[in-house]
């Protein structure tokens, strides 16, 4: 079976949402990729307040896209917060290049996530409403793969301007506002969301007791493993500083970014696709080992050449588990509780990134940087013996 038909059949509004993934995370990616340095070595920060940092702002955004999500289901309108959330998250960037203190970077990088919070579960559910059933998994693949291009293009333009700045880490911040100004441009002019629910105001949902329990069982199972991988999940931070520890120079950690995400934008689609014919299921099993497996890598890690191929091992990991993941949601909750689902997977993470972040952080400065991955790698096998228990039957849409 080709890709070309498939890639065909997805609607417009896939592709919209794809590329406004893109230029969000060409534009938060120079950002991210520079950050941890721009803070250490800049601000001269610790690791510990670094985690500190990325855990509170990526926590602050799960929990926003909780209700963000709910918000959606109970209006029936996923377009109003998607414009709100990539707008907010776009008119920030200029506080990360006049911020003097890691107070600074800690207000801009919440904000900036605080936007991502508002738009991420309404998104997620509007690629599931336009979409038929036995093309979800293509459908999430194509926008996570268009997603990761930005988030490798990201880090490689401030590669390039750091280049040629003399590692001038505020004119990355700078530059960063481009492309978030042309995202809300596309989503303006571009989406035109479906009509999804015709009742009242009156009987659509809310978030509220019954809700959560009409969620189901089988969602829980998986909100809960996602919960217990996300403890070890700690911030991608770490990856970049131990890769400066084991001798990649600064103005090249950005390229550990690109090589990450060309290969994650590599695999998401057919990943996407592949779930849609042998089941999301093995294909997340299969995530969470080869995290496991790379993690204990990144501990065992002792040159510069292994670390390059340890990314491109995350980048697959990737690859495999984040559309994945969010079809599964969807083929296991009611259409008009997507939002709602979608916002508690989101909130598992913010659940788990903070401590994760933290406890991370604390490793690193207290025991090593390679107690930080051993811990990451323990909770994914955990989460991977978790989702074995599950006895679901999967749906059409699941095995189709």
């Amino acid at each position: 079976m080709t890709i070309e038909p498939k890639v065909r059949a997805l609607p417009q509004a896939v592709w919209i949402l794809g590329f406004a993934s893109l230029f969000t995370d060409v534009s938060s990616e120079m950002i991210h990729s520079v950050l941890p340095l721009f803070l250490v070595s800049t601000l001269n920060t610790s690791a510990s307040i670094v985690g500190l940092i990325d855990g509170f702002a990526e926590t602050l955004a799960s929990v926003l896209k909780l209700f963000s999500g709910a918000l959606s289901d109970h209006f029936g309108r996923r377009k109003p917060l998607l414009i709100a959330g990539y707008t907010l998250s776009a008119l920030v960037k200029p506080l990360f290049a006049v911020a003097q203190n890691p107070a600074m970077v800690l207000l801009a990088r919440s904000l900036d996530r605080t936007g991502k919070g508002i738009r991420a579960a309404p998104r997620d559910a509007l690629v599931a409403d336009v979409t038929d059933e036995h093309l979800r998994g293509a459908a999430y693949g194509l926008r996570q793969a268009l997603d990761s291009v930005g988030a490798f293009v990201g880090p490689a333009v401030a590669l390039v301007a750091l280049s040629y700045t003399n590692n001038d880490y505020r004119f990355v911040f700078w530059l960063a506002l481009i492309p978030g100004v042309l995202t809300i441009l596309l989503l303006a002019i571009g989406i035109q969301e479906p009509n999804r629910h015709a009742e009242s105001k009156d009987t659509r949902p809310r978030l509220n007791w019954q809700s959560i329990k009409d969620l189901g069982r089988p969602f829980w199972l998986v909100f809960a493993v996602a919960v217990i991988f996300t403890l070890g999940n700690s911030s991608d931070a770490f990856i970049l500083l131990r890769a400066k520890e084991l001798g990649v120079t600064p103005n090249f950690v950005p390229m550990a970014l690109v090589v990450i995400n060309v290969v994650y934008s590599a695999t998401a689609y057919p990943a996407g696709k592949l779930s849609d014919h042998i089941g999301r299921k093995t294909i997340l099993l299969v995530s969470f080992a080869l995290y496991a497996t790379v993690y204990a890598g990144f501990a065992l890690a002792e040159n510069s050449t292994q670390i390059w191929c340890l990314m491109a091992l995350y980048g697959l990991y990737l690859g495999l588990s984040q559309g994945t993941l969010l079809a599964l949601t969807a083929d296991r909750v009611p259409q008009t509780l997507r939002g709602t689902a979608f916002g508690f997977i989101n909130l598992s993470i913010g659940i788990g990134l903070l401590p994760a972040s933290l406890m991370g952080g604390f490793l690193w400065d207290t025991v090593s940087s390679s107690a930080t991955f051993w811990v990451g790698s323990a909770f994914a096998l955990i989460a991977f013996l978790l989702l074995l228990t599950d006895q679901h039957r999967p749906s059409a849409a699941e095995k189709s």
